[in-house]
């Protein structure tokens, strides 16, 4: 049987046609065989059909003889953190994130919370999945519930990112989206609040509810921003902050409801930790980069590009020994948090950032505008490797250097697009930036060549 809902990365797949709890089960029973998994860290999303389908990963690998170290409802990160904290041999959130209602799907990772591609594991978990001749249950298997012990350390450590007493009284409109995050973010406020930071926060969206009353939660769509941002103008807040449904990516807003592309961000944040680690290594995805690399260049760090998608920044996080690594989407890397991505880590900084150097819009208004970018415009297509090349051969002739590590990224001299497929959607992602020129003739040129 073809199983359809493995991806790039990760499993992801619709209800009932690619994924269900029959095949969440010879997954589990393959992620235990091919990794040869004795203890597996297992958490997952607040949507309908994640508890079933965790229950069904969790008897797959109680079958194996594996030790489950059951999480319960918590993001990705946690995940992540407590693969490495207990030990595991591996560790697997289920979860679609920010994919439809009517999508599930699974994060993994191998020990060390090391991430897992098709080189690296996943190939063979498919393999075993779709064979399905796992024969008889093996004895020896329990599950174990570590949700609270997880938690209390996970807090810790994100906490250790900070300087608690450089915290300024700051009010902070958190959207959690009715997703994974408000608990978590709760255990961190209270800690907070404990070390007697002086953070207000207003609650927005907070209570974790399956059914997303409020709509899928995704801050990166342009028509979601809204939700936030008119929120922090009502607030009067300092800062915005947003999840998407696992919070593993994290979104912000300035004191105005302006919603910061995630480019700026990691600009931000790689200048924070570049300033506590002179010279250090900073990875970055390919889809917009000249700011990245200038901010970078000029606190004297080293710039590395990856390609896009948590399996490759984590790897090349490793390989290179970087501090920080971010993503435009909204991804944020860490070394000192196992290699991973967090979206709690962030906000955090940013709250300390703001309260020692003032408010974002301020910290950012310059480089919006040096670099202008689009921000990230999907397009549903019948045939995409057909416009892709269309896009191509139009603008390749003139262009000072054509870069492939991700789709195709042509750089026309004072503008640049990366044009890619995603990983993880049926769709064709595109980006833009420029060096202080407007982008909207270069964006109507490439949308009709796509559309045509």
């Amino acid at each position: 049987m073809d199983l359809t809902c493995f991806k790039t990365y990760d499993i992801r797949g619709r209800l009932g046609v690619d994924l269900d709890e029959g095949i969440a089960y010879r997954i589990g029973r393959g992620f235990a065989r091919a990794l040869n998994a004795k203890r597996v860290v297992l958490g997952r999303d607040i949507r309908a059909t994640s508890e079933s389908l965790a229950a069904s990963v969790a008897r797959a690998l109680v079958d194996e003889g594996c030790e489950v170290l059951d999480l319960g409802l918590s993001g990705t990160e946690e995940m992540y953190f407590a693969t490495s904290h207990f030990g595991a041999d591996g560790g697997i959130c289920v979860t679609a994130s920010h994919n439809p209602m009517d999508y599930n799907g699974m994060k993994m990772v191998r020990a060390g919370s090391a991430p897992l591609d098709a080189a690296t594991g996943l190939s063979s978990i498919r393999a075993l999945a779709e064979a399905d001749e796992f024969g008889p249950a093996r004895p020896g298997g329990s599950v174990r519930d570590v949700a609270a012990q997880a938690r209390q350390a996970y807090v810790d450590c994100v906490l250790g990112f900070v300087d608690v007493g450089a915290l300024k009284p700051l009010k902070i409109l958190v959207n959690a989206g009715n997703g994974a995050a408000g608990p978590t973010f709760d255990a961190i406020a209270n800690a907070l609040s404990a070390h007697g930071a002086p953070l207000r926060f207003i609650r927005h969206h907070h209570q974790p509810d399956g059914r997303f009353p409020n709509g899928i939660p995704n801050p990166l769509l342009p028509e979601n921003q809204p939700l936030t941002a008119d929120a922090v103008r009502a607030a009067g807040a300092d800062l915005g902050v947003a999840w998407d449904g696992d919070f593993d990516r994290c979104f912000f807003f300035d004191h105005q409801g302006k919603f910061v592309d995630g480019e700026y961000i990691v600009g931000l944040l790689a200048e924070v930790f570049l300033a506590r680690e002179p010279g250090a290594r900073i990875i970055h995805d390919p889809r917009v980069i000249w700011n990245t690399q200038e901010v970078v260049g000029r606190a004297g760090g080293q710039a590395i590009q990856a390609r896009t998608g948590h399996a490759f920044i984590k790897q090349f996080m490793r390989d290179h020994g970087a501090v920080y690594g971010g993503e435009m989407s909204a991804h944020h890397y860490f070394r000192d948090f196992v290699h991973c991505d967090s979206g709690m880590i962030p906000w955090l900084v940013m709250a300390e950032l703001i309260s020692t150097q003032g408010p974002l819009a301020d910290l950012v208004a310059e480089r919006r505008a040096k670099f202008p970018s689009s921000g990230e415009i999907n397009f549903r297509l019948t045939d995409p490797a057909g416009a892709v090349a269309r896009v191509r051969a139009a603008f390749e002739g003139d262009a000072k250097n054509i870069d492939e590590t991700d789709g195709i990224s042509l750089n026309m001299g004072d503008w640049r697009f990366n044009l890619r497929s995603s990983n993880t959607e049926p769709v064709v992602r595109l980006n833009m930036e420029s060096r202080g020129l407007a982008l909207a003739p270069h964006l109507a040129r490439i949308s009709a060549l796509l559309s045509a």
